[in-house]
């Protein structure tokens, strides 16, 4: 009798996610790309055919549940560890038990939270007993397993993609939690509901954890929740936003692109996104000089100066000014003409550089302050370019020999570029129509 009111006592501590984690596919919330009829994992199951896996997704998407229900399906003991706490000794450990549940007819799934944390030599730990088929691995992640994960260990376990939540699915989790015999009938108004499903942006635990303190404020045999309810509890919770994984750099990939696609209001939420979720906007003052060297180029060269502008007001002033001056400098990079011609013959000239590093400075480039670098020929036959008209001498190369013909620099025909492209042009037909062989090469001898 005792141990029966332990364990009521037991459950009724736990928090409003952990009661309400479904036992079956049926009951799971979303992911109906992977468990719905006839999908990957739900066919798995029903032919009894479990495989390791890794398990991608955002905080709150259910990959600990999933993990549990499927491991259930299939009668094996479920065994977990985090790879926060854990190291080489304790998977070694787990491992010697599910050999003596095989050896009496049981399976086992290994089941390792945030599996991204283990380093190389506790992801190889696994390998021969995955292979051997001693346990079944699940890995759940919130980090890319292609970026995070050994290849060894990819190759033995395949990976699926879980999404955040749909509102839907959200809303139908909401309804099932208010019917916890603990909630005592509560209700939530449609506004604060609204206010709810919002600030969850996908992630069933934030909903209903958020839910749960709300349900301790209000008031009531009957309570309900009202928006003024909602917005208190609220008030001070973060945004989900992981800095450093992969939210991060998806939110910010999504604001360079935006930018790129020449649309200054979706530029705009992305960095309001990102603010809110507390990224540093000095780090996105940054970002945004990089985006108008690599997207704008010299196709309008202001952009580079405005974006230091704004980096230098938030500096200077922090906030709220600072943010301004960005968003300032991403509207006007949204807008303005693009061009990526210079970022291509930067990585153009690196690719060459990799691949012929050696190449020798031609004589008539090279300085000559001494006596003795005169005699051999340095300097000799340069051409400084003031001297002639336009500032130019045609034909004079300023490759090494073997090179002299490259094109690393392609304008664009948008902005200032077309200006640029065209002068270029011209200065280009110039070399081709001189003598070439007027200057003398690497060493000075002729190519001839």
């Amino acid at each position: 009798m005792n141990d029966l009111f332990a364990a009521d006592n037991a459950q009724q501590a736990q928090p409003l996610a952990a009661r309400l984690r479904p036992a079956s596919l049926d009951d799971y919330v979303g992911q109906q790309h992977l468990v719905g009829p006839g999908k990957p994992l739900r066919q798995a199951l029903e032919r009894g055919q479990l495989h390791s896996m890794i398990l991608w997704g955002p905080p709150g998407t259910g990959k600990t549940t999933l993990a549990l229900i499927l491991a259930q399906a299939v009668d094996a003991a479920f065994v977990t560890l985090s790879a926060v706490l854990s190291g080489v000794k304790d998977i070694r450990s787990e491992v010697e038990q599910a050999q003596i549940r095989l050896a009496q007819g049981r399976r086992t799934v290994l089941f390792v939270d945030e599996v991204h944390r283990f380093n190389k030599s506790q992801q190889d730990a696994f390998l021969p007993h995955v292979e051997d088929g001693t346990i079944t691995f699940i890995g759940a992640t919130t980090e890319n397993p292609s970026f995070e994960l050994n290849n060894a260990l990819l190759s033995r376990a395949r990976v699926y993609r879980l999404r955040s939540l749909a509102a839907e699915d959200l809303s139908g989790l909401l309804a099932r939690a208010l019917k916890e015999p603990r909630l005592n009938g509560m209700t939530v108004q449609e506004d604060a509901a609204e206010l709810l499903l919002n600030y969850a942006d996908g992630d069933a635990r934030r909903l209903l954890n958020m839910l749960e303190v709300a349900a301790d404020l209000a008031e009531g045999d009957s309570p309900e929740i009202d928006a003024e309810l909602m917005r208190e509890v609220l008030r001070d919770a973060v945004r989900r936003f992981d800095k450093g994984g992969d939210l991060f750099y998806d939110q910010i990939s999504a604001l360079h692109k935006s930018v790129r696609g020449s649309d200054p209001d979706a530029a705009l939420y992305w960095f309001a996104r990102m603010l809110d979720g507390g990224c540093d906007p000095l780090y996105l003052a940054r970002r945004v000089v990089r985006m108008a060297s690599e997207d704008i180029g010299n196709a309008d060269p202001r952009a580079l100066t405005l974006c230091l502008q704004a980096w230098d007001v938030q500096e200077r002033l922090g906030s709220p000014e600072g943010e301004l001056a960005i968003a300032q400098a991403i509207a006007y990079l949204a807008v303005a003409p693009k061009s990526n011609a210079v970022y291509m013959a930067y990585n153009r000239a690196r690719a060459l550089v990799r691949e012929k590093p050696t190449n020798e400075v031609p004589l008539h480039l090279r300085n000559a302050p001494t006596q003795l670098m005169k005699d051999e020929g340095y300097g000799a036959e340069y051409h400084y370019a003031h001297d002639f008209p336009d500032a130019f001498v045609d034909g004079e190369n300023y490759f090494p020999a073997s090179l002299r013909e490259t094109r690393l620099y392609e304008p664009v025909k948008r902005g200032l570029e077309i200006k640029v492209a065209d002068k270029l042009a011209r200065l280009r037909q110039r070399n081709a129509d001189s003598d070439w062989h007027r200057y003398p090469s690497a060493g000075g001898e002729s190519d001839d």
